[in-house]
């Protein structure tokens, strides 16, 4: 999960018109750093709580799957040496 879930997420999180602190608060997490560096793509959302920003963005779960397959497809032709 790296820019383009980061992208989707804060998309969604400004559609719901929360702030990055309050999604924070509601995933239990310490500080809105964190959601502000997964929306950056510098880091990953953890699995274990996918399915709460599943939850609190109100998404759809086989649009964040389809974008995490497309990732790795494309981690993986990277790494290959592939286009991508």
């Amino acid at each position: 999960m790296t820019k383009r879930m980061g992208n989707f997420l804060k998309q969604k999180r400004e559609q719901q018109g929360l702030t990055q602190a309050q999604v924070a608060d509601k995933l239990g997490y310490g500080s809105p750093q964190f959601i502000s560096n997964i929306e950056r793509g510098i880091s990953r959302v953890p699995l274990r709580s996918l399915k709460l920003f599943i939850n609190v963005y109100d998404l759809k779960p086989d649009e964040v799957i389809d974008i995490l397959l497309e990732e790795k497809r494309n981690q993986i032709k990277r790494q290959l040496g592939l286009e991508a």
